[in-house]
This record gives structure tokens, sequence and C-alpha cells, in this order.
């Protein structure tokens, strides 16, 4: 196999790409939402007492709330997604069925918008609605691949065990040390986790591990700060 060759094996040209996106999405989101809402949620009340009951009980209804309202989100936004997906399938097979030529002349001029000759853009419009029309213009009017739509109960499974994945680091930080050491080695934890988290989904998608993993530790860590510092207030205060 040449260079050339390697390269392109790596892009995704295969089928499932918008799948295996999906689960990424899904899966990133989730682990980010358990560990950093979690983690969160531990670290204001350790900021108000060091009672482990509390703690527990706060953690483990932050993680089981949040697991099911991140699978019933994910399923209710990819669902809508999908609905509309196969909604523009129905209409453009309906308009293939009843106006053929009027598509094909569509297709012809898609492709010619898209640097191609009109004999040429023509000659591959013809071609291409020979073989599959439906797919054709699925493809390029609306990118979209009637075999490889979103799956809305993936999405939901996925984010759900991530979060739940992403929850339990948080929980056991606070609650397996010392009280005096309970808030500095959650916040150690939670960063490094979404600083792993970060440049996994980089690596996966693409993208830049550096910048994904810096929103994430950043973000993370204003909303530990925010929290442990409203619960330290309402201890100190007397308030609860």
């Amino acid at each position: 196999m040449t260079d050339s060759d390697a390269t392109h094996a790596a892009e995704p040209h295969g089928g499932g790409v918008s799948q295996k996106l999906n689960w990424l999405r899904a899966g990133v989101l989730g682990a980010n939402d358990g560990i950093v809402s979690v983690a969160s949620l531990v670290v204001g009340v350790a900021g108000a007492t060091t009672d482990n009951a509390a703690l527990l009980i706060a953690g483990l209804a932050g993680l089981v709330g949040g697991a099911i309202s991140m699978a019933l989100g994910e399923y209710v936004s990819v669902s809508s997604q999908r609905d509309s997906e196969q909604a523009l399938i129905h209409e453009e097979r309906e308009e293939l069925r009843t106006m053929p030529e009027e598509e094909l002349a569509e297709l012809t001029q898609l492709y010619r918008d898209r640097g191609l000759s009109e004999q040429t853009a023509h000659r591959v419009a013809v071609e291409l609605t020979e073989h599959d029309a439906l797919a054709a213009h699925l493809e390029v009017e609306l990118r979209i691949d009637q075999n490889d739509l979103v799956n809305p109960w993936h999405a939901a499974v996925s984010s759900a065990i991530a979060f739940t994945i992403g929850a339990l680091l948080p929980l056991l930080a606070i609650l397996l040390p010392p009280p005096e050491w309970r808030v500095p080695v959650t916040f150690a934890a939670v960063l490094i986790a979404l600083a792993a988290t970060g440049t996994i989904a980089a690596k996966v998608g693409g993208s830049s591990p550096v910048r994904a993993s810096a929103r994430l530790v950043i973000g993370g860590a204003l909303a530990l700060l925010a929290t442990w510092l409203i619960g330290t207030l309402l201890g100190t205060t007397g308030v609860v």
C-alpha cells in the first residue's frame, strides 16, 4: 500500500459515518456532562458539609437523574433529526415519481454548479439516475445517505452509559479521600478526566487535542469553582 493509499484509507469514505459521529458526539457529551455536573454537585455539597451520607445521596441522585435526562434528551433530539431526514427522503421520492424530467434537470444543474460542463454534468446526472436516482438526489441536494440515518436509541444508550461512567469518577473522588483532601482530589481527578476526554474525542474526530481539552478543562474548572464557593458560603454563613 502506498502512502497515498494509506492516507485515503484513514479518511471516512465508508458507510456508517453518521452513526459513528452520532455515537461519538453522544458519548463525549454524556461523559463530559457526567463528570462536570456530578462533580459540581458533590463539590458544592462538600463546601457546605463533610457528611458522607449527604455527599453520597447528592452524588447518586445527580448520577441517576442526569443519566436518565441525558438519554431522554438525546433520544428526543436525534429522533427529531431522523424524522426530518425521513420526511425529506419521502418528499424527494415523490418528486422523482411525479416529475422525473424536472428532477433530472435539477441534478444536472447541481453538477454544473460544482464545476462540470453542461455535457459532462448531464451525462453524470443521467448515469446516476439510471443507477439510483433517489440516492443521487439525496447525496447532492440534501447531503443525506438513506442507509446511514442517525439512530436515536444508539445516541440515548451511548449518552446514558457515558454519563454514568463519567459521573462515577467525581463521586468516588469525593467519598474515598479524607475530608481535608476531598475537594483538591476531586478537582484534580475531574480536570485530568476532562483533558483525557477532550483528547480522545479530538483524535477520533480528527481535530486539535489541545483546543478540545482546553475548552473542557477551563469550563469544568469554572463550574467546580463556582459551586464550591457557593457551598462554602452557605456552610460558613449557617444557611445550611
